[in-house]
């Protein structure tokens, strides 16, 4: 395996939810800042610079959360490449605490694009020579779990939101500040969005609705994230959420970042939510009679 650090930082108070652990739309904007490093290795240090000509734009991403990070937490980010095409490469960001313990790990699927309008063209023969050298393999304990990673065509859409009865878990307007130098959103901001949904979608949820003497909350342990199309200042978001089904331990949710005024998907998401004890930090099984609950509300088909 030929990883290489491509950043090293730490854990903020301000970047932890209300579960007193890194918050997931941080996790992936230092993933971001990580793969700035790992451009850099195969040549393009300026690549999310506004001078830019070429850059990576990110069309997909796994990612695994296996350890968490709390505030003052120091981190660091390894990066390879898993396989490269003609114009596009999955790439691999493994994020790990000091002792070395995985926090995090990430599948990137990145175009090389032109960066102002996105158009994907082939990799030069200087950086597919040190793709090579940085060729990397997915450790079993960061390879997908739970989602898989096959192409998919997605169902997302207003009217089938619609039809489907999602939840809205989100709504609002672009600004210049959640947009890159290229004036896109940036990648981290559709977590951000999904995060910012959780609470609208868990409101009457979750199992202490049921089981008050416990202390509970919620984290995700997988997610796949792909992005449809691009949003810039001023263009709208609707974010609709649905339960996709489960098990007692384990939730399947489905997101869908949708255009209210087109009604075209900007990007959907797949995740596998549980819910944990704030106290023991420890995962709850659910109950019978909660678990029921969860399946009653699932949305058969719902996907990506």
């Amino acid at each position: 395996m030929a990883e290489v650090e491509v950043w090293r930082g730490g854990v903020a108070n301000w970047e932890c939810d209300q579960m007193g652990h890194l918050n997931v739309g941080f996790y992936v904007a230092k993933s971001m800042e990580a793969l700035a490093g790992l451009a850099a290795q195969l040549g393009m240090p300026g690549a999310f610079a506004a001078s830019a000509e070429a850059t990576l734009v990110v069309r997909e991403q796994h990612i695994r959360f296996i350890k968490e990070a709390r505030p003052g937490a120091p981190l660091t980010v390894s990066g390879g490449v898993i396989a490269m095409g003609e114009s596009d490469a999955r790439l691999m960001l493994l994020m790990r605490h000091h002792t070395g313990d995985l926090a995090a790990s990430f599948q990137m699927l990145v175009s090389h694009a032109t960066a102002r309008d996105g158009r994907a063209f082939p990799w030069p023969d200087r950086i597919r020579a040190r793709a090579e050298a940085l060729t990397a393999e997915v450790p079993d304990n960061a390879a997908p779990r739970s989602i898989g990673l096959a192409p998919i065509e997605t169902q997302a859409s207003l009217a089938r939101a619609d039809a489907l009865g999602l939840s809205r878990t989100g709504l609002r307007v672009m600004d210049a500040q959640d947009c890159d130098a290229f004036g896109r959103m940036r990648t981290e901001m559709f977590m951000h969005r999904l995060s910012d949904g959780i609470p609208h979608f868990f409101v009457g949820r979750r199992p202490g609705a049921i089981d008050t003497s416990r202390k509970v909350g919620g984290a995700a342990l997988e997610y796949r994230l792909i992005h449809h199309a691009w949003p810039r200042p001023g263009d709208r978001l609707e974010l609709r959420s649905g339960s996709a089904g489960g098990d007692p331990r384990f939730r399947r949710l489905v997101h869908w970042l949708l255009d209210p005024d087109t009604g075209r998907p900007w990007g959907s998401a797949e995740a596998i939510a549980v819910s944990f004890d704030l106290e023991t930090r420890k995962l709850i099984t659910l109950s019978d009679e909660e678990f029921a609950r969860v399946e009653a509300d699932a949305v058969p088909g719902l996907g990506l």
